[in-house]
């Protein structure tokens, strides 16, 4: 049977026409794999065997999917099966999910528990739900201790839904837990740069600390660079109104930034319309490629090494 097999398939790459596409989908990552030895290179060149179609003899074929981490979306705040949104989007690897207050901290470790090894969660209180920080606290700590994070938590003075001292007090509380817990700290910045900047400069700061959804130009990226954080780019690097965050990666090494989707929020462009999702992740990295003058595929290295290395994927 075996031997029926292998010769059919033999007679397929002399024949070279009608089966050349039916060979190329099934059979070539099978021949590059047992005649390279190493399927994970770069480019694997097929080997010169007599009688095999001109699809293989020199051509290059690609490496494995590029795969990309997307390190903050909120499956759980979404109305679709969050099962289907990971089962489409076969090229990100990881996700981290992160609460945005007790139940949707819970319902981020439940999402974590049905996709072991692919999502992770993080637990924490939005600064928009601030005010509440002495009534979630007790509830949120055994949820910190298994999360993979600390967050989302921060300073949004944009909206101001919850009073500015409330947000530093609930910011710096849980700065105080990541360190004690060793995890890294999720960190929401709108229209507070100034703010989050003297919290960390005063309470410390390093490649543990992930800002979430990073908007800020030259100026600002330059002053956190100093303090050796990690920038984290979505959806508004894409838009046409995204100029100052461009300018304010282009100023950010490759290296100290991770990419995210914020789903089911500002999805990027071309979907700005619709509702986000972590298959969207790439078109973010694409856009910091540009940037950078740098191929899709060494923007989703790098960043994924990031990611990797400061979640502890």
């Amino acid at each position: 049977m075996r031997g029926t097999g292998f010769s059919r398939l033999h007679e397929l790459w002399a024949e070279g026409t009608a089966y050349d596409a039916l060979f190329l989908r099934f059979f070539a990552p099978l021949v590059v794999f047992c005649s390279s030895g190493s399927p994970h290179r770069p480019w694997c060149h097929a080997p010169q065997v007599p009688g095999v179609s001109g699809y293989l003899r020199g051509r290059r074929y690609p490496r494995a999917m590029v795969e990309w981490v997307d390190t903050h979306c909120h499956l759980q705040l979404d109305t679709r099966d969050p099962a289907i949104l990971l089962n489409r989007a076969g090229h990100v690897r990881y996700v981290v999910v992160p609460g945005v207050d007790v139940a949707s901290s819970i319902a981020a470790r439940e999402i974590a528990l049905g996709a072991p090894g692919r999502a992770f969660y993080a637990a924490g209180l939005h600064p928009h739900e601030a005010d509440r920080w002495n009534t979630e606290r007790d509830g949120l700590l055994p949820l910190m201790d298994g999360a993979v994070a600390i967050g989302e938590t921060g300073l949004d003075f944009y909206r101001n839904l919850s009073p500015a001292e409330a947000q530093l007090e609930s910011f710096r509380e849980h700065h105080r837990m990541a360190l004690e817990m060793a995890k890294p700290l999720i960190v929401h910045c709108r229209d507070a740069f100034l703010q989050v900047y003297e919290v960390l400069e005063q309470h410390g700061a390093g490649p543990w600390v992930v800002l979430h959804c990073w908007t800020g130009g030259p100026k600002w990226s330059k002053r956190f660079l100093e303090m050796d954080v990690t920038f984290s780019f979505a959806g508004p690097v894409t838009y046409k109104t995204g100029d100052t965050i461009r300018r304010g990666a282009a100023v950010i090494p490759p290296e100290r930034v991770v990419v995210e989707t914020d789903s089911p929020y500002l999805a990027p462009e071309p979907h700005r319309r619709g509702p986000n999702e972590p298959r969207y992740v790439n078109l973010t990295g694409e856009a910091l490629a540009r940037v950078w003058g740098l191929e899709a595929a060494e923007v989703a290295r790098l960043t994924s090494e990031r990611a990797i290395g400061v979640f502890g994927l």
